[in-house]
């Protein structure tokens, strides 16, 4: 029985990454982009709302 002699090997995984080191712009900025994200699903869905009447 030949094994794993014949055919492709796979590939070794690689290790998962880390969580990132941020500085306090790239957490101020994460921050602001999160909140503008909330902003807008709140319009959306306020719009949403109007319009079903």
């Amino acid at each position: 029985m030949p094994g794993r002699e014949a055919g492709k090997a796979k590939p070794l995984k690689a290790p998962k990454a880390k969580g990132k080191d941020y500085d306090e712009d790239d957490k101020a900025f994460l921050q602001k982009k999160k909140e503008e994200e909330a902003a807008l699903k709140k319009a959306k869905e306020a719009l949403t709302k109007g319009k079903k009447k």
